[in-house]
Formats: C-alpha cells, sequence, structure tokens
C-alpha cells in the first residue's frame, strides 16, 4: 500500500513544532508494517538540501490561477531518513530558507498544493491514500472530489491530521481566484464563517480525520476556534490516535547528543553526571532541584504563566533551580530574561532553540514544567519521561492521556494540576520539591517511567489499522 504524507515540516529538514517530529518519524514505523510511505514537502534552501544528494523526478507546469508555475519534484536520493523524501520546488513561491512568516504564505501553500496534484495527475505510481497534515495541505481533500481538473483523483482516500487546531489557515474568498476551477455548487464546503478555512474544508471533504490524541479529539468538540459545531457534526469521521517518539533519536542509552549514556538500571548516577555538565554551564547548583521548560515562549503552552510560577517559587525555596530554553513572544522572554538576572544563581534562561541543548536538558534535568492551556498531545512530556525527567503537566489534551499523578494513581509517575492555574502550578512544584528530597520515592519512580513505551510502533499499527479499512482490498498488495 503506497501512502503519501504531505506535510509544511518534516525533522530534520524543517521543524517548528511537533508536526516536524511527527512528520518525520510516523512513516519510517510504517514502512516498517509493511507500508510504503513517503513524505512530500515544499522545498527549502536549508543545510540538509545542500549536504545531501537529491535527483529530479519529475518536471511540470501547472496554473496558479491564470498563471502558469514550473516547478520540480526531488527526491533525496538514498531514502537515508528512513522513507522516499520527496521536495516541491517552485520558483519565487517554494525555494525560501523559513516554514513560515512570509507576507504571500497563503499562496505558498496554495501553489505547494495544486503543484503535488498536478504531479499526481501525471505520475503512473497513484498512492492508494494522501494523508495530509494540518491545514498547509487542507485543501487537498476538496480540490479532488471537487475541482474538474482532478477528477481522476477522486478515488483516492484522503486522510486529515490535526496537529494543532488553533491554526486553521484562513483565507480571504479572494485566494479563491488562485484555485483550479471546481463545481461551484460545492463552494460550501471550503466556506466557514464566510472565509475560506483549509482545516474546516478538510474535514469536510476527507474520508477519515484524526487527531494527535484521544483527548485532543473530545477537547475539539468543545473548543475550536469556532470549529466546535463542524466537529460535533463530523465526530464519526474522526479518530485520536496518540503521536509517538522516535526513540531511535530519543534515547538516553544511544542518544549521540548527551554523554554519558544511561539506561534505566544507571539512570540515577548518568542524569547526575549530565546534571553536573549542564548546571555548570549555566550557572547552576546540581545538588538542588533542577525544574526545566522546553518550548515555544507562546500563551498556548502557558509560557506567560511561567513567570509567576517561577518568581513564586524561587521565593519561596532556595532549593529548586531553573533553566528555560525557547522562544516567541518578546513580553514572556523579557520578563523571563528579567528573573535570570535577579536570581543568577537559581534561573537561567536560553532564548532560541537549539536541539542538541534539548536532548542534553532532558537528559540532566530532575522535572519538565509544561503549563498549556493547548497540547493537542505533547511530545516534551513524552521526551522527558524517556529519559527519567518527571513531568509536572497541566491536565489537557494528549497531557491528561500520557501523564498519571504518582498521588491519584498507584501506577503514577508524573504530577498534573489544572489548567491556567499558577497556584496549582506552584503546588506541583512544592510536590516535585518533596519527592526529590526522597530519593527512594524519585528512583521508583524514574524505573516507572523510562519502562514506558511511548515509541511510535503502537500508534503506527492504529494507522495502518485505519489505512487498511480505507482500502481493505489493496493491503496485501504493500
Amino acid at each position: 500500500m503506497r501512502v503519501f504524507h504531505l506535510s509544511a515540516e518534516c525533522f530534520p529538514i524543517a521543524k517548528a513544532g511537533g508536526l516536524g517530529d511527527v512528520v518525520g518519524a510516523l512513516p519510517k514505523y510504517l514502512n516498517a508494517g509493511d507500508v510504503n510511505a513517503s513524505v512530500i514537502i515544499p522545498y527549502y534552501d536549508r543545510p540538509f538540501v545542500h549536504q545531501n544528494t537529491f535527483i529530479t523526478v519529475y518536471q511540470g507546469t501547472f496554473l496558479l490561477g491564470d498563471e502558469p508555475k514550473p516547478y520540480h519534484i526531488l527526491k533525496e536520493q538514498t531514502d537515508k531518513l528512513g522513507f522516499p523524501l520527496f521536495m516541491i520546488n517552485v520558483p519565487g513561491l517554494l525555494d525560501r530558507t523559513e516554514i513560515y512568516g512570509y507576507p504571500d504564505e497563503q499562496i505558498q501553500f496554495i501553489a505547494f498544493q495544486l503543484a503535488f496534484l498536478d504531479w499526481m495527475l501525471h505520475d503512473p505510481e497513484k498512492p492508494d491514500i494522501i494523508h495530509c497534515h494540518d491545514h498547509h495541505s487542507g485543501l487537498i481533500p476538496f480540490l479532488i472530489n471537487y475541482a474538474y481538473r482532478y477528477n481522476s483523483l477522486k478515488d483516492i482516500p484522503t486522510v486529515f491530521t490535526i496537529h494543532n487546531g488553533e491554526y486553521q489557515g484562513w483565507m480571504d474568498w479572494k485566494q479563491a481566484a488562485f484555485l483550479p476551477a471546481f463545481d461551484p455548487w460545492k463552494a460550501g464546503y471550503l466556506d466557514w464563517d464566510y472565509a475560506i478555512n483549509p482545516m474546516a474544508a478538510a474535514i469536510k471533504c476527507s474520508w477519515k480525520f484524526t487527531t494527535v490524541s484521544p483527548g485532543y479529539l473530545s477537547e475539539l468538540l468543545l473548543n475550536c476556534k469556532g470549529l466546535e459545531p463542524l466537529f460535533q457534526a463530523e465526530w464519526q469521521k474522526g479518530l485520536g490516535i496518540l503521536n509517538g517518539i522516535d526513540d531511535s533519536v530519543w534515547n538516553p542509552e544511544t542518544d549521540e547528543m548527551i554523554s554519558p549514556n544511561y539506561n534505566t538500571k544507571t539512570a540515577g548516577p548518568g542524569k547526575l553526571k549530565n546534571k553536573k555538565v549542564l548546571c555548570t554551564e549555566f550557572g547552576l547548583d546540581h545538588e538542588k532541584a533542577l525544574v526545566v521548560f522546553i518550548g515555544r515562549l507562546v500563551t498556548e503552552k502557558g509560557a506567560d504563566l511561567l513567570p509567576e510560577i517561577l518568581l513564586q517559587s524561587l521565593n519561596k525555596s532556595k532549593e529548586v533551580n531553573f533553566l528555560i530554553l525557547g522562544s516567541g513572544e518578546k513580553a514572556i522572554e523579557n520578563s523571563l530574561a528579567a528573573i535570570g538576572e535577579k536570581f543568577p544563581t537559581q534561573c537561567s534562561v536560553f532564548i532560541g532553540y537549539n536541539e542538541k541543548l534539548s536532548h542534553r536538558i532532558y537528559a540532566g534535568a530532575d522535572f519538565l514544567i509544561m503549563p498549556s492551556r493547548v497540547e493537542p498531545c505533547g511530545l516534551n512530556q513524552l521526551y522527558s519521561l524517556k529519559y527519567g525527567t518527571m513531568p509536572l503537566v497541566s491536565n489537557t489534551g494528549g497531557l491528561k492521556d500520557t501523564v498519571r499523578d504518582f498521588e491519584k494513581d498507584n501506577e503514577g509517575y508524573g504530577i498534573t494540576f489544572n489548567t491556567d492555574s499558577i497556584a496549582e502550578a506552584v503546588t506541583a512544584i512544592d510536590r516535585a520539591l518533596t519527592v526529590y528530597q526522597d530519593k527512594t520515592l524519585l528512583k521508583l519512580l524514574r524505573e516507572r517511567m523510562m519502562s514506558l513505551d511511548f515509541s511510535w510502533n503502537n500508534s503506527a499499527n492504529q494507522y495502518i489499522k485505519l489505512y487498511q479499512g480505507l482500502k481493505p482490498t489493496l493491503w496485501n498488495q504493500a
């Protein structure tokens, strides 16, 4: 069974968040389960492209409105990522450095989708499933069904995965001029609240849609930027499949970015050695509990709550250190930086993102705090569990599905608190400090965390069952 994954991101080429991690890992695990999965992303002028060999497998021209646009389909020659990787180059639109942030971003992603569909018209080996990820490829299920040009593709099942319902790709109806002619009686499938909404269109027109955790699917029925009635109407098409982690990348026993490596049995001394190096680098005392935050400094992640959480905890206890890695809203960055200056021996702030440093922080930290307001799945808490770092998380989305409070559950291993509550987050840190002082309990909980299996194996099998249900007669042809 041939499955094409369309995405704006794919680790390690282009990653802004969890979307990139998922698309960079899921196809590899699908291929281990007798699926022929490939990834198609826009071309990015980035180091990965220049450091690897790409070959042109197709050249063509599509119409962006009335304007002919030449494009190239490039393929990474060795399949070194564990799956075939294709990149679509549209000169002037899909040949840039950054993933997002350009003023013509809507046109970029329209061009990405139209070039892909034009390629599919000419490719003799059609995919059996087209799997679209987030709004950047959300127009494809509609176009396949109702744009005259792609009528020959309409029998190909489409799956749409929602990684983050906060971003839906809204665009003015004027942008419809860039789309090929479609059945005007079906225009309502594109529309939501008097605008073109690619996410809404994909939910309406795809054969099945998924979310990246069961909990997040339930939350979308009640809170999703105005799409709640749509989710309530289409819920039977939906399936919540928890994301996994790529344990060939995120594994403290083999991770080349940390030193020393460690496993469940050697986690105590292994983490301590990593912590000592980390704390020395950032001017912190390794004997104190180290609580970290890794991620985007935005309100969605509850990062606006962090300054007050940190201040209250630091004023209350001298036995805790904080290390923050992330970037985002300037006001949050400045507030955190100010706390770092006020408490230089207990709080360090690294504004930006560094992949290697994130691995080292997971390995050296004692606790990870995630005060998220919205967390469709969350990967950071899964990475922390793998590295024996206890997650302190709000009760939302995928965090509820993956973190069990050790005081509320006999098999628990983390600490949970109510979303949007600074007081409860501070209490969670107090509870973490109590755990830190009880070395026997800390060792037990670390062993419990590190024995969990949140790899992609189980999740990939669920996707395989989903594909199989869409085209069961093709299953044995994979």
